[in-house]
């Protein structure tokens, strides 16, 4: 009985065990991770979850999407870009981690693994990013709440006498995120068919459903992050707020909600000449439909900070081109005379408001400038893609005032532009305008290249071509080239620079945001600046420490190219010099042979650039006496100092060299001019009857360079006294006086090798 019992029991419990068990000895399954995919311009600020995770897509570094701090980004960076920064995943795209965290006060931008993010003063919010490996039991959702952008209110006007309407649809794009279309049409009768919002008799308003995304925000590249919040951060609670009317039209860039669109007063549209092409749209703003309706101010209550972005931020009321289309499809209804006859209407200038006076402007006269800065200055703009928009348009600000302080005109300083990316390009030659206010209009219009920031390249350009007569240098006027850079140069600049000083171009640096302590092991030269500018003394380089001060360097940098006692490198080798020849006269030389020294002393002569502000030559004839056959100064035009160097009389005599090149001391150089360079040429055919050693080392110490040129019976010995040290740079020899010719380029070559081996500080 006992075992029947054991059996039984047995038996119970294996059925208990295998109706326990799962169905085909299956384990239970963990949930599997479903990750998302994300475009290459997704911001983590769109995405309204605190952490998430998302798969980005390869080949984001050339989608050129914006990205804002180190380590910690501000939330409107592009995700995959942040993560190729942070070296979380290779452009071949990756999985990614994103979690959210509080807005910083600072964000530093820095140039790593090929992507270069920018600086941001301050942000609401941030995010951090790492490898796309979650933490075992961790499940990340499988789908992206998207932020939905702002609702839109339409409201129908009063107005019934209003002219006939005129509609522009602009194309509409295909986007990842539902979109809502806003249809604004004329008065019609009442409907009850909701949605589409239509419009009712006033003052019943008809406002359209919230929907998921209005249109899609700006791609981070394209505009300034804080604009992008204010879509993000609008709310259809918010109450309408009327501010008293000023003189200039409300701008689109406060804090805090838009307000509703009117019908009959106000028109949520895009800017006039974009839309009217089909071009990429510069944003919405508001439009006035009615000329009558009083324009609005601004919030009164804003802050500085906000001000600024105002006034030089991106969305600018002049900031109209080279944006990207919202995917969406925006109706744009317009009064048919909202474009008046006399205005053009693909004119991009001031696209986003509308002119106030109808009267066209005619050519403002040619200005005659500050003729205490009298110099002709090209400015290099930096059109590379690491600026950016925003700083871009900063930049343009920035020498939109300078054309202003400077008060450009013909008897003044002349201005001239040159961006600069892969390749230089000439935006304005000197001669373009002639006064500030058609330079500054000029430059509103210039367009972002794109490329790299080859400084080398584009110095080497204005060496070239940009400083000639076409292009209207004057020559009298000192040459100025005022690079601004963002960071630092993408090419080498030391021997551009090099061959631009010696053309007698004042080269000055100014460098927003460089490369910190971290940052100098990307740069392709080391000490760059110091390499390119006329001098490294600090005059000719002022360093920015952020794009957002750059308006402060605006007075300083007027007053130092204005300074033309101080632009030294207006000063070269051919222009800047005191040249006395001491010429032998003496029996032994004969007329004939006098007659090709003196060809010799002119082919030297027409080396240089000769006026009184420039080099200045002085001859003396000496046999045992001495003549000054004309002084510094005296002929300040090349011809007629040619002219006087062939009329010259072979005077025939002695030979005291000595005493000659006392004579020049006293007569020539005692008046030379303290900013010139001192230089004498001695030519002699014989030994002097009189000491030359104590002569020769007086005029050294007096700064005078010393050339000898010996000729027949010249003494070597005498010869070398003579010249200054090193004697074989200064001291030349030959057999006959036909010659002579040879050693001109040698003497110009070493008078323009020394005075550009001069240190610069």
């Amino acid at each position: 009985m006992t075992r029947a019992a054991l059996t039984a029991i047995c038996l119970a419990v294996l059925v208990f065990c295998s109706c326990g068990a799962k169905p085909n000895g299956s384990k239970t399954k963990k949930p599997k991770q479903v990750i998302p995919t994300i475009e290459c311009d997704v911001r983590a600020g769109k995405i309204n979850l605190p952490e998430f995770i998302a798969k980005c897509p390869a080949s984001c570094k050339e989608a050129k999407q914006q990205v804002y701090g180190t380590g910690v980004f501000a939330s409107i960076s592009s995700i995959c870009n942040a993560a190729i920064h942070s070296g979380v995943i290779t452009n071949s795209g990756g999985k990614v981690i994103v979690r959210k965290m509080a807005g910083q006060n600072i964000y530093k931008g820095s140039l790593s693994n090929g992507v270069r993010s920018l600086s941001l003063p301050k942000w609401r919010e941030s995010f951090t990013v790492s490898v796309g490996k979650p933490k075992k039991g961790v499940i990340y959702p499988s789908t992206l709440d998207y932020t939905p952008s702002r609702p839109s209110t339409v409201k129908t006007g009063q107005k019934e006498a209003k002219p006939p309407l005129v509609t522009t649809v602009l194309p509409a794009t295909v986007a990842p995120e539902p979109t809502t279309t806003i249809t604004t049409t004329p008065p019609e009768p009442p409907s009850t068919t909701t949605p589409p919002p239509t419009t009712t008799p006033p003052p019943t308003s008809t406002t359209t459903k919230a929907r998921a995304v209005v249109h899609k925000v700006r791609d981070a590249g394209s505009s300034h992050p804080y604009f992008a919040s204010v879509a993000a951060a609008s709310s259809p609670t918010f109450a309408r707020r009327d501010w008293p009317p000023t003189s200039f039209a409300r701008p689109d860039w406060y804090p805090g909600p838009r307000r509703p669109a009117v019908a009959d007063a106000t028109v949520f549209s895009s800017s006039h000449s974009d839309s009217s092409r089909g071009s990429p749209d510069s944003g919405y703003t508001w439009a006035e439909g009615d000329a009558s309706e009083p324009a609005r101010e601004p919030r009164p209550d804003i802050s500085e900070y906000d001000r600024w972005f105002y006034n030089f931020g991106q969305y600018n009321p002049d900031s109209s081109r080279g944006k990207v289309v919202p995917e969406t499809t925006v109706t744009r209804v317009e009064p048919v005379d909202a474009w008046k006859p006399e205005v053009a209407p693909y004119d991009t200038a001031g696209s986003s408001v509308r002119e106030q006076d109808s009267i066209p402007r005619t050519p403002e006269p040619a200005s005659q400038g500050d003729p205490n800065c009298n110099v002709d200055i090209a400015f290099l703009m930096d059109g590379s893609w690491s600026i950016g928009k925003r700083r871009f348009k900063i930049q343009k600000d920035f020498l939109a005032e300078v054309s202003q302080v400077l008060n450009v005109g013909i008897a003044g300083p002349m201005m001239g532009i040159i961006q600069f990316g892969d390749e230089p390009v000439t935006e304005m030659s000197l001669k373009t305008y002639s006064n500030s206010r058609d330079v500054k209009s000029a430059i509103e219009k210039i367009v972002q290249k794109g490329g790299l920031s080859n400084v080398g390249k584009a110095l080497s350009y204005v060496n070239k071509h940009y400083y000639s007569d076409a292009n209207g240098n004057r020559g009298g006027a000192p040459n100025v080239a005022v690079v601004l850079v963002d960071g630092w140069p993408t090419d080498k600049v030391e021997e551009a620079s090099r061959l631009a000083r010696e053309s007698g171009i004042n080269i000055f640096f100014v460098t927003i945001e460089g490369p910190d302590e971290n940052e100098k092991q990307n740069v392709v030269e080391a000490n760059f600046v110091d390499k390119a500018v006329c001098r490294t003394n600090g005059f000719y380089s002022l360093p920015v420490s952020s794009w957002f001060t750059l308006r402060k360097a605006v007075q300083p940098l007027v007053k130092r190219v204005c300074d033309t006692d101080r632009l030294m490198c207006s000063k070269t080798c051919l222009n800047a010099n005191d040249i006395a020849f001491v010429i032998d006269g003496s029996s032994s030389v004969g007329t004939g042979n006098f007659r090709t020294v003196l060809q010799f002393v002119a082919n030297v002569t027409r080396e240089f650039e000769i006026s009184d502000t420039d080099t200045r030559v002085g001859a003396v004839q000496y046999t045992y006496e001495q003549r000054l056959e004309f002084a510094f100064g005296q002929h300040n035009h090349k011809a007629d100092l040619l002219n006087a160097i062939k009329r010259i009389n072979y005077w025939s005599g002695g030979t005291s060299t000595g005493a000659a090149i006392t004579y020049a001391a006293d007569q020539l150089f005692s008046k030379s001019k303290p900013n010139k360079r001192k230089i004498m040429i001695v030519i002699t055919d014989g030994r002097s009857y009189d000491d030359v050693r104590v002569p020769a080392l007086a005029v050294h110490r007096q700064g005078v360079i010393a050339y000898s040129i010996g000729i027949a019976w010249a003494a070597q010995d005498e010869l070398e006294y003579i010249a200054t040290d090193p004697d074989k740079e200064h001291s030349f020899f030959v057999d006959e006086f036909d010659s002579l010719y040879k050693f001109v380029p040698k003497i110009i070559h070493n008078i323009c090798q020394e005075f550009n081996s001069q240190p610069r500080n």
